[in-house]
């Protein structure tokens, strides 16, 4: 047993950011190319690789190789919990017409992989593989045993990695609902990875679908809501989006707020906050909350909040002590990251996200 490669893969449930170097320390076992990390739910996402292998890794899934042959499929499909290498589940004639192989690996040097998958609390398939140059041949039989011994202590720890990452989401949307505001956590295909009791009791606005879907009932609404998560990972979507949600007796304001992600958000991609807000007369939301929604500097924050009151740029700088020049730099920045390109616009937003009112 390999006890310090194994403390580090359990270092990485906690440390994330490990994965790149503790999936190099795993190559070194088979003299390999590298490892990569990827996970497969309804497309195919790359999560993190050895420095090695990361921009191979990066193009042989924007190049689609592995999605137009059958290996991915048949490893996906793979019974055995333990790794397996490309000769356990097919021929040498069908790795001769396999598009991965013949069209990327080969002509990049790799000859051979080791591969296992883990299945992931979110429903879906975590892939670890490594890969082997092709002057190496195919791996022997007791290399794939020595990393089955490892396999138990990846497997907990990409689980264990999961579930802290659920339980951020969880305490995400209960910070929300302390505020008073109906609240769920998305990840970046629009699966529901928590939602607080505010939310789950608008059954007239919001519709629980199967497999941890939602939907809107008014489908003008649903329509923007599902335009916003496809987008929401996208460069160009990165930034708040919010649209009226009509509903008897009263209508809302849904905001799609995109969770900007570290690098400790490896398996579970909250990618998104889907926030309901009534629409009511403008009200300046918490300092707090517009911080920590839209990743503001405090300063930032407080000027989002004061431009909401209706305060002008030269009123702010006199009660905050500051120069106009300042506080229209730090409107620049708030408009940056809302994703707004004038003052009205955050204003209209940031009255949206008023909390509640308290019931009696």
């Amino acid at each position: 047993m390999d006890q310090q490669l194994v403390d580090r893969i359990y270092e990485c449930a906690f440390v994330p950011e490990q994965w790149p170097g503790t999936l190099d320390a795993l190559s070194d076992m088979t003299s390999g190319a590298g490892g990569s990390l990827y996970v497969f739910g309804k497309d195919a996402t790359m999560l993190t690789a050895s420095p090695g292998a990361r921009e191979r890794a990066k193009a042989a899934l924007a190049g689609g190789f592995a999605q137009r042959g059958h290996g991915l499929n048949r490893v996906l499909a793979s019974s055995r919990a333990g790794f397996i290498t490309e000769r356990d589940i097919m021929t040498e004639m069908e790795l001769e017409q396999e598009p991965l192989y013949r069209d990327f690996w080969r002509p990049s040097g790799i000859g051979s992989m080791i591969v296992t998958t883990v299945e992931l609390p979110t429903r879906e398939m975590l892939l670890l593989l490594f890969t082997r140059w092709l002057a190496q041949g195919p791996a022997e039989r007791a290399l794939v045993d020595r990393f089955d011994t490892l396999r138990p202590h990846l497997a907990r720890s990409a689980l264990m990695t999961a579930r802290l990452q659920l339980e951020r989401a969880r305490v995400a949307s209960q910070t929300l609902a302390a505020l008073g505001l109906p609240a769920l956590v998305l990840d970046r295909m629009g699966k529901v990875l928590a939602a607080n009791s505010l939310i789950e009791d608008l059954g007239h606005f919001v519709h629980w679908r199967a497999f941890d879907g939602v939907s809107f009932i008014d489908r003008a609404a649903d329509k923007l809501l599902h335009e916003a998560i496809i987008t929401i990972d996208q460069p160009h979507g990165a930034s708040v989006r919010s649209f009226p949600v009509r509903g008897e007796p009263e209508a809302m304001v849904a905001h799609i707020v995109p969770i900007r992600l570290s690098a400790r958000d490896i398996f579970v991609s909250s990618a998104a906050a889907l926030i309901l807000t009534p629409v009511t007369a403008p009200q300046a939301p918490p300092v707090e909350l517009v911080q920590s929604l839209f990743d503001l500097t405090p300063a930032e924050a407080r000027v989002a909040r004061s431009l909401a009151t209706g305060d002008s740029v030269e009123h702010i700088a006199q009660h905050s002590g500051v120069t106009p020049n300042t506080v229209r730099t730090q409107v620049r920045g708030v408009l940056e990251k809302t994703g707004c390109s004038r003052q009205a616009e955050v204003v209209a937003l940031l009255a949206g996200l008023a909390p509640l009112p308290r019931m009696a």
